[in-house]
């Protein structure tokens, strides 16, 4: 678990800089999602994986980037398993059930982990300094400032994401049932 940053941290960085494509594929109508709330999320995990996880060497070799990572990847493998099966038209009920509800336990989740991540990477940004700076006329940026209000600003997004996950899972089952009775 130590090690797991170090052997799969640059296929992660891969993935997650690939998932940007998506932004795409709901701007060009591929998929039918909305933009802002995958936007949302693509950032935070950006702002995770490559701002605190791959900046700061200590925080890699923690347990909980572990947890971070199969977390993200267990939703990711259903999600996108879903969402590609969809674009084509074909549909499996458990699937779309699985994709709907899964989220509401991980995501949650995910955002403890992310959080803890960040709060164990807080030392490490006050001793080295990593992206805090003095810019002119005597204004400073001290990063773990800034991680301390990313924090406060994950948890208030989180309320807002899993209110806009809910009413789409309800939007998208009740949808999945009615061509179920029509068929």
């Amino acid at each position: 678990m130590v090690d797991t940053f170090y052997a799969i941290g640059l296929v992660m960085r891969l993935c997650q800089s690939l998932s940007l494509l998506e932004l795409v594929h709901i701007y060009v109508g591929i998929e039918s999602d909305r933009l802002l709330p995958r936007f949302l999320q693509l950032t935070e995990r950006i702002i995770i994986l490559f701002v605190v996880i791959t900046s700061q060497d200590e925080v890699q070799g923690k347990y909980v980037v572990c947890v971070l990572f199969f977390l993200w990847n267990l939703l990711d493998v259903v999600r996108y398993t879903y969402s590609m099966l969809s674009v084509v038209g074909i549909y499996y009920h458990i699937l779309t059930w699985l994709s709907q509800t899964l989220w509401m336990f991980i995501y949650p989740l995910c955002v403890l982990a992310e959080a803890f991540v960040s709060y164990q990477s807080l030392p490490y940004f006050e001793t080295f300094g990593t992206y805090s700076t003095k810019l002119p006329f005597d204004i400073s940026i001290y990063f773990p400032y800034v991680l301390k209000i990313y924090l406060v600003v994950l948890f208030v997004g989180m309320y807002f994401t899993y209110d806009h996950l809910y009413s789409e899972r309800k939007n998208i089952l009740k949808t999945f049932h009615a061509k179920e009775k029509k068929n």
